[in-house]
């Protein structure tokens, strides 16, 4: 097979200004060409995006001349192949249509030998403006609802595209044309590998048998065979031969030793590499005509759905043992997905592994990510929960040619990513069953409707092509009883957004035993960093026309205020206002998921919203858009950490209970040890626990009465440290407050920094005077990456964090500031 690739470098002009052209790259879209170009501002500076709407709203058109050689055409089939066009798009070769495109998450292929010639050919994409394309089929077709303004300006029913191009409650709205994904011409002669799939049958025994199975093209009647290796670090560990018949070949292989694939915290992640040969003759020593090569991981993952005591499960196990989902919801990394790097991919999903996290949840309103993303999620252990790529309002499931394209589209990504490890689940939606009902949307397409796509063409392309793995029709869903009681804790997935939008307290987490929770959050604004980079000084307000501008949600800014002075006292300025909304972040995701930690087996899944960010702005994000950690990231290594400890505070009983949560798949001994002090750091008691740590559960291992400390000290003068240890190292730290922390009286602490050289960086040890809540870092004038921020410290304690990629410790002492809760008060700045 010969390839000859078309990225690169294009033409680009309005299709009413043909004489005013720009330089394009392939993969790329039009927005990018501007911005190289010097055409338009940078859309997320201030308010740029406004100015910006034009560009959805007329026609493009890319060129590119190219060369053939004379030895492609001897080929016997000659093909270009589109692997992403965006969106509605005619394509022609040499002056000649040759195709019209409607979904930008297909891969196309179209036979364009007859149009080619040997030497210099011309292409042209001509890509039809989406937002007047949407507009003219909802008056022309009858408008798809959904939840709109003000959140997107389109719910765009009726285009198969990227749903939060058109705006989103976290992010801008621009909407895209491009060739967003490779191009290419592709040529062959006698016959290609044209599907081919891997499934795995584990045995009691240990052994693995891998069936190798795929469809053949042929062009004219020849004989075939196909050879199948498997290896593993380079070393082969097994093959196979088969013949090609009909059209198909299917070969068994055994793997007698096999090293499983585990997610992340349970073990590694070894990937088999395996080839298909697709050869001329019936002996294996024929010429090879094609070949096919996938990495894979041998497991065993699979979503576990059995009737128990507090209705039906819901949770996923590997090999056999069952893991609590720790994780987060991922949105597209850039509203330009071609602009998403390697780099950018790499430190995203390594940021999730450091977190402890084991699963994402590739949501509906994006894409269907790029083969590098789930490469990644291979290599680190991260499980995807992968949506369909339908969100938040209905579809024409009663329209055949709409239908027909959906399956096209299903079929050609779940052929493409089934080989992957990280795969856990299909799904077919997000939240558009809740909407049915909440929305009413069901008196426009019924459920009947719904179902159509939902519950019939997407499982069934499921179950024929990846029948391996389970499909679930909408995040939330509830499989039993009423289906429009999308948040019933017995059973299904749940999304529990009464903490933020319905304004409840964060201890209403705890009053929730949902068995599986794949969306809850809190907003927080990006660190004063990131402001800096698309507002001036006198936007730094957030109250200002740019801050409210890039704040997406519509009760955002009065949600933070507001839940921020039920927990800290009023900030003295606008950067104590914004580090501190990232701490109450981190405290409202914490309630949540430790409270369901401790609720397992019941609870079995905790994704919050959001993991990452796609412009700069104020998000429920624990990473912004810059790749910056916010508070909300750095606790959740601590609260999704493999050993941890927890503590429930109970004021009015005077006690407070410790639990253990454990994620190891083995028991362990340690013991868990609390100190109980006043805010001015004086000793009012100890305590010790040995404990044996059941694996895979958690278990309250202690009730600590405090009833007289808190009539002597008050609430407000009692504070609980635990600690969990664990072979002589202190695994898991908690803190126990039995007021809000606005009300503590805490004395500003005298934070002593000491550094140290360290393999390729720094290690500063902190040590303090006084009790200091939420203890953070951060270096002027330098990006760093932490080993641990917003941490409490107390008198007598030493935590060590080391600075990746920094050397110069005098540098370093500089531009440190170190930081606590006390510095955000009004009073102290």
């Amino acid at each position: 097979m010969e390839k000859l690739s078309l990225n690169g470098q294009w033409s680009l002009w309005r299709i009413d200004q043909p004489d005013d052209i720009i330089t394009a790259r392939v993969p790329g879209c039009v927005h990018t060409d501007l911005l190289d170009a010097g055409r338009i501002p940078d859309p997320y500076f201030r308010d740029n995006e406004t100015r910006l709407q034009w560009i959805s709203a007329v026609d493009w058109l890319y060129e590119r001349r190219f060369e053939v050689p004379p030895d492609l055409l001897r080929r016997e089939r000659v093909l270009l192949r589109c692997h992403g066009l965006d969106t509605i798009a005619a394509l022609s070769l040499n002056g000649v249509e040759i195709a019209r495109t409607d979904n930008m998450y297909r891969t196309w292929e179209f036979d364009v030998k007859a149009h080619l010639r040997a030497g210099e050919n011309t292409i042209r994409v001509h890509f039809s403006a989406p937002v007047p394309y949407v507009e003219k089929m909802d008056a022309e077709r009858g408008a798809m609802p959904g939840w709109v303004q003000p959140m997107r300006i389109n719910s765009g029913g009726w285009i198969r595209k990227e749903p939060c191009n058109f705006g989103w409650d976290w992010g801008p709205v621009l909407v895209t044309s491009g060739i967003w994904r490779d191009i290419e011409i592709v040529a062959f002669d006698s016959a290609r590998l044209s599907d081919v799939r891997i499934e795995q049958f584990h045995s009691g025994s240990g052994r693995v048998t891998l069936t190798v199975s795929g469809g053949v093209e042929a062009l004219h009647p020849v004989a075939l065979h196909a050879e199948v290796r498997v290896s593993l670090d380079g070393q082969p560990v097994a093959e196979a031969a088969a013949p090609v018949g009909e059209g198909r070949f299917s070969a068994d292989l055994t793997i007698a030793s096999p090293r499983l694939w585990w997610t992340n915290g349970l073990g590694d992640q070894p990937l088999y590499d395996v080839s298909v040969t697709l050869s001329a003759g019936a002996a294996p020593d024929g010429a090879p005509i094609n070949v096919w090569a996938r990495r894979v991981g041998l497991r065993v993952l699979k979503l576990e759905r059995h009737l128990d005591e507090w209705g039906e499960s819901f949770s996923f196990s590997i090999n056999g043992a069952p893991f609590f989902a720790k994780g987060a919801n991922w949105i597209p990394a850039d509203p330009f997905a071609a602009r998403v790097s390697p780099a950018l991919y790499r430190r995203l999903l390594d940021d999730a592994r450091r977190a402890n996290m084991n699963m994402l949840r590739v949501w509906g309103g994006g894409i269907y990510e790029s083969d590098l993303f789930y490469d990644l999620c291979d290599e680190y252990g991260i499980a995807v929960w992968q949506d369909f790529m339908f969100a938040c309002g209905v579809y024409p499931s009663y329209d055949a040619a709409f239908m027909a394209n959906v399956r096209a589209e299903a079929e050609d990504n779940v052929r493409r990513l089934r080989h992957h490890a990280c795969l856990a689940l299909w799904c077919g939606n997000n939240e558009i069953e809740q909407g049915m009902e909440g929305s009413g949307w069901k008196y426009t397409i019924s459920w009947e409707v719904y179902g159509a796509l939902f519950d019939k063409l997407l499982p069934e392309v499921v179950a024929a092509l990846d029948p391996q793995r389970a499909y679930w029709p909408s995040s939330a869903h509830s499989p039993h009883g009423d289906r429009e009681d999308h948040m019933n804790p017995k059973w299904g997935d749940s999304h529990l957004w009464s903490v933020w939008h319905g304004r409840q307290p964060f201890e209403w987490y705890h009053t929730r035993t949902d068995r599986f929770v794949s969306e809850f959050g809190f907003q927080s604004f990006p660190p004063p960093k990131t402001i800096d980079s698309f507002t001036l000084p006198e936007d730094r307000n957030i109250t200002s026309y740019v801050m409210e501008h890039h704040q997406r949600s519509a009760i955002g800014n009065s949600a933070i205020v507001d839940y921020l002075l039920s927990w800290f006292r009023l900030p003295g300025s606008f950067e104590s206002l914004v580090w501190l909304s990232q701490i109450l972040q981190g405290l409202a995701m914490q309630y949540a998921v430790e409270g369901w930690r401790r609720n397992m087996p019941q609870s079995m899944g905790a994704l919050y919203w959001q993991l990452n960010d796609c412009w700069p702005g104020p998000t429920w994000s624990g990473i912004d858009y810059q790749g910056r950690w916010k508070a909300l990231h750095y606790m959740a290594r601590r609260f999704f950490a493999p050993l941890l400890i927890s503590g429930v505070e109970d004021a009015s009983a005077g006690r407070f209970d410790i639990h253990i949560t454990s994620d190891h798949l083995s028991a362990l001994e340690g013991a868990a040890r609390w100190r109980i002090l006043t805010p001015a750091g004086d000793l009012l008691g100890t305590g010790i626990q040995p404990v044996t740590i059941k694996p895979l559960c958690s278990e309250k291992i202690a009730s600590v009465d405090v009833a007289d400390l808190l009539r002597e000290y008050t609430p407000r003068g009692v504070l609980v440290l635990l600690e969990l240890g664990v072979g002589g190292e202190t695994v898991s730290e908690n803190l126990v407050l039995f007021s809000r922390p606005k009300h503590i009286a805490l004395a500003k602490p005298t934070l002593t920094p000491t550094f140290h050289a360290a393999d390729g960086g720094l290690t500063v040890a902190l040590q303090t005077d006084q009790p200091a809540l939420f203890v953070w870092l951060e270096m002027d004038g330098v990006d760093v990456r932490l080993s641990d921020n917003f941490f409490h410290l107390l008198p007598g304690q030493t935590r060590i964090i080391t600075l990746e990629g920094v050397t110069d410790a005098e540098r370093a002492e500089r531009a440190l500031r170190l930081r606590s809760l006390v510095d955000t008060y009004g009073e102290s700045e």
